[in-house]
């Protein structure tokens, strides 16, 4: 803080200082009031009242009513002086206050400009870089979407190999079947590491999961699902490394596979982070397309878990736990209250 800024500790003690009671033009003018109606009782009650023949009992009541002639108009003037003085110094005293309130919230203002500036732009450059690797992974999941393995062409057969060759050789595919029904099946190890997608460009091992898992039909379409609401929750910058959810035991994880809701599975729902799950339900709001991916989302990672948890061991559990793809099931989830 600077030589030029008030500091509030200065204002609160000249407000101390300041706050006497000098003598002010409300008690001057009370004084006055006061003595011109004492000056005044005093004149009519004892100068010009009547003579010494009035009867003894009238004089006491007279001494009562000279006293109290006397004594409450002078209290009312001073009650009415002392509340417009109060009234005045509760004014002086507010606009002192709202003085140090907003030197403080100038300090305070000061101080986390010159302490957030190295902590701020580190927190920019560390946004930026995460922006620009969920954009190239987007490019490279739209690669791996639109690509197609080139198969060698093969020479045609001979008239005479054809008749030699046996039945056995010769399966026969049924009408429209496709390339991806007859991939083989996806392990479980390859489902959990390509929905938790590439951490860098260098992820050989993740990016070649990723492939895998796109020639499941299933997959591929919870692996699409995932990469639009992770794609649309980057967009107010809600990225799941930020987040760190509660782990649910994996046989909460078994009881909602199950079809279990309420209390007993809403450990799932183990997002804490309050500006998240703000801008997530503002969103759910506002956005229709927001939330149509976001049901559709939910609906495919349930119809996953279901077929997943059945084969699954405790530790394949926690594993798909821990991926980008469940913690954003798990924010999702607890903002449309599924685990209710």
């Amino acid at each position: 803080m600077t030589e030029g800024q008030t500091r509030p500790d200065r204002l609160l003690r000249t407000g101390v200082r300041d706050a006497g009671l000098p003598v002010t033009g409300i008690e001057v003018i009370a004084l006055a009031i006061s003595l011109i109606w004492l000056v005044g009782t005093v004149l009519f009650f004892f100068v010009f009242a009547g003579g010494e023949g009035e009867a003894q009992a009238l004089d006491r009541l007279r001494s009562v009513m000279t006293l109290v002639a006397i004594v409450l108009p002078i209290a009312m003037v001073w009650v009415a002086a002392l509340a417009a003085r109060t009234v005045q110094t509760v004014h002086e005293e507010s606009q002192r206050l709202q003085a140090s309130i907003d030197a403080l919230r100038q300090s305070h203002v000061a101080d986390r400009q010159a302490r957030g500036a190295g902590v701020e732009s580190s927190v920019e450059r560390k946004l930026d870089e995460i922006a620009r690797a969920t954009q190239k992974t987007e490019a490279a999941l739209a690669t791996f979407a639109t690509s197609r393995p080139t198969a060698r062409v093969a020479p045609a057969p001979t008239r005479e190999a054809r008749a030699n060759a046996p039945a056995a050789d010769q399966p026969s595919l049924a009408l429209g079947t496709t390339a991806e029904d007859l991939a083989p099946p996806l392990s479980r190890p390859d489902l959990v590491r390509a929905l938790n997608f590439p951490d860098t460009e260098g992820d050989e091992v993740g990016f070649a999961a990723l492939r895998r898992a796109l020639k499941d039909r299933t997959a591929k379409q919870l692996i699409q699902a995932s990469q639009d609401v992770l794609t649309l929750l980057s967009q107010d910058g809600i990225y799941m490394d930020d987040l760190t959810p509660d782990r649910a035991r994996p046989e909460v994880w078994r009881k909602f596979a199950a079809g279990e809701r309420g209390k007993s599975v809403a450990s799932l729902g183990g997002v804490r982070d309050r500006s998240s799950l703000a801008l997530t339900a503002a969103r759910m709001r506002e956005d229709t397309i927001f939330r149509d991916a976001a049901h559709h989302f939910l609906r495919k990672y349930d119809q996953m878990l279901v077929d997943f948890e059945q084969n699954a061991s405790d530790e394949d559990l926690a594993a798909l736990a821990e991926t980008r793809t469940s913690r954003a099931f798990m924010l999702l989830g607890r903002v449309t209250g599924a685990f209710d």
